[in-house]
């Protein structure tokens, strides 16, 4: 990474593991389709800013440093990648906490790519969040209830192995297709249609927001408390589907956002 890892050496995230989206393939599969569907000015934009670096490739940044030990990043920049809604209500209602969170760093570094006299460091670090959150806003368990740290504490079994719902959903769901994510968001990308784009395409944080709140309250299993949940390809399929559509949603909402804020509008 060019003048970006300049910026990073400096400034490096950090958040728990708890607060992964979607791992690295989900997340680079929301980045390559939004790369496919961005218009030529935003592209040039971007080259500006990152140079070779696509948003494939950037689109993990904000999880890979989530080891630095620098104060900002172990401190400041977890509350960045989810939001918290609790059930029955809408983020209107309920706002931000004092910290911040993913919706309010979205804004925050959307006015940075947009201010004219910010740096090209500071636009890059900007360009590698919103990438990132994005992709998070559309994992539905990073739009939490703030009663489970995101179905972290749910305990489950996937096909025997011991885990949490949450990581279900950041991974083990999409990485079941063994793709890689080039693979994996060519396939995807082949089946979203032009009504679907249409459809789909709004860059509006609050309707992605909405839509995840609702998902992730069908996607708990049920259980009597006895034992963690066992989950296998009953689970699988009848939610890798919505996982999938999440991912297709998440590219093309990616591009229609990065067009909105290099449009200047």
């Amino acid at each position: 990474m060019k003048v970006f890892l300049i910026a990073s050496a400096a400034l490096a995230v950090c958040i728990p593991s708890a607060a992964q989206a979607w791992g690295q393939t989900g997340h680079r599969v929301i980045g390559e389709l939004a790369d496919q569907r961005i218009n030529g000015r935003t592209r040039a934009e971007i080259e500006i800013i990152l140079g070779s670096e696509d948003l494939a490739e950037v689109s993990t940044w904000a999880d890979e440093e989530r080891s630095n030990p620098d104060a900002f990043w172990q401190e400041e920049a977890g509350p960045w990648h989810y939001v918290t809604v609790p059930a029955g209500r809408a983020y209107t209602e309920v706002g931000a906490p004092p910290e911040g969170d993913a919706f309010t760093a979205l804004q925050r570094f959307t006015d940075t790519l947009r201010n004219p006299t910010a740096s090209r460091k500071d636009k890059a670090l900007a360009l590698h969040f919103i990438v990132h959150i994005v992709g998070d806003l559309h994992q539905p368990l990073h739009n939490g209830n703030g009663a489970d740290r995101g179905a972290n504490d749910v305990r489950v079994t996937w096909f025997g192995d011991a885990t949490n719902l949450h990581s279900v959903w950041d991974s083990r769901l999409i990485d079941s297709r063994n793709l890689s994510y080039s693979e994996y968001s060519n396939w995807l990308g082949r089946r979203i249609t032009p009504e679907q784009t249409i459809e789909w395409w709004t860059f509006d944080p609050l309707v992605w927001i909405g839509e995840s709140t609702a998902i992730s309250d069908t996607i708990y299993p049920e259980t009597d408390g006895s034992e963690p949940p066992r989950l296998g390809y009953a689970y699988q399929y009848k939610h890798l589907g919505t996982a999938e559509r999440r991912l297709q949603q998440g590219g093309v909402r990616l591009a229609a956002y990065l067009d909105w804020v290099f449009a200047g509008e």
